[in-house]
């Protein structure tokens, strides 16, 4: 097929993995208990009312008395008319909440995915250039510390040292600082440096080990020849080769911390975003506020392997799609 019957079947494709993992979810939330009913029950129970018709009360106020399969149309159907119900923990549209923790996800987000993007292949390549030089394992060192390190930790370390001690920066987030701002800057230096150190390691790894094979491949040797300057041959003739297998293990390094890792720095550095939010809704069983989080998780992932594919063809036009 084309590229455009490619991309086409693979967006169509995206659409049938979220319903499938929004599916599990939802089953998973269907069969946990709800606190909120052993709530009615106790409360009933200890003011000497009936226990069950307490609980019957509060499965009718919830919706949950349907049966679960009406639940779940209704649910399909919210999803598509961007309905995500409402959140009892936030009072609050879910939608709403999402945007306002995708806000400050995306202020620590954006610089820790471009600095991981840029100083990962930038330390491979200087690594292998330098191979088992000094310069090489300081540049390992650096790379593969924060990468063995636990993020959680290392953050708790990081705001007791520069926080704590030093007072160089808050130890408090304030969500009202300018995103644009030396305070904002102040707030987010550490939740990005413990993240860009955690992802730098696997990126180092894989671009020292494919640009140690390229800069030693007869076009770097006549590149050479030629008189090109070392930066332009290894900018060209051994960057842009490597960026190619680099990529895989880039986009799943980046979703990887990206959903696990960065919950744990958001609660650390007490950050309102995406990953404390889904933590929070977890805790009190807000079923709807869960269930969006997945779906914007889930489109996250399905989206950056869609551009992985994509970026593909740019670094390496001989890669088409007419076969697949």
């Amino acid at each position: 097929m084309g590229f455009g019957k490619y991309v086409g079947a693979r967006v169509l494709w995206a659409v049938v993995v979220s319903l499938i993992i929004t599916t599990i979810t939802f089953l998973l939330l269907a069969a946990a208990p709800n606190p909120a009913i052993r709530e009615a029950a106790t409360q009933a129970a200890l003011q000497g009312g009936d226990p069950s018709a307490a609980v019957e009360r509060e499965r009718e106020l919830r919706g949950l008395n349907q049966p679960l399969y009406v639940r779940y149309m209704d649910f399909i159907q919210s999803i598509y008319t961007l309905d995500w119900g409402w959140s009892e923990s936030r009072s609050q549209p879910v939608t709403e909440a999402l945007l306002q923790a995708l806000y400050y996800t995306a202020q620590y987000s954006i610089p820790w995915t471009v600095l991981t993007i840029t100083l990962g292949p930038l330390v491979g390549v200087y690594s292998a250039a330098n191979m088992y030089s000094w310069r090489d394992h300081v540049a390992t060192g650096f790379a593969f510390f924060g990468y063995a390190i636990p993020n959680f930790f290392f953050g708790i370390i990081l705001l007791l040292v520069f926080g704590v001690w030093f007072e160089v920066v808050p130890i408090s987030y304030d969500t009202s600082a300018p995103v644009f701002s030396l305070q904002n800057v102040r707030q987010l230096i550490l939740p990005v440096f413990v993240l860009v150190t955690g992802s730098i390691g696997a990126t180092m790894r894989v671009s020292r080990n494919e640009s140690a094979e390229f800069q030693n491949s007869d076009f770097m040797k006549t590149a050479k020849a030629k008189g090109v300057s070392p930066l332009r041959a290894y900018a060209y003739h051994v960057m842009r080769p490597t960026m190619v297998p680099l990529s895989t293990t880039l986009v799943g390094q980046l979703l990887a911390l990206f959903i696990g890792s960065s919950l744990l720095v958001e609660v650390v550095f007490g950050i309102p975003g995406l990953g404390r939010l889904t933590f929070n809704a977890l805790i009190s069983q807000d079923t709807n506020l869960v269930l969006g989080s997945t779906l914007v998780f889930t489109f996250i992932a399905v989206v950056g392997n869609l551009l992985e594919d994509l970026v593909f063809t740019v670094l390496d036009p001989r890669i088409n799609y007419d076969d697949r």
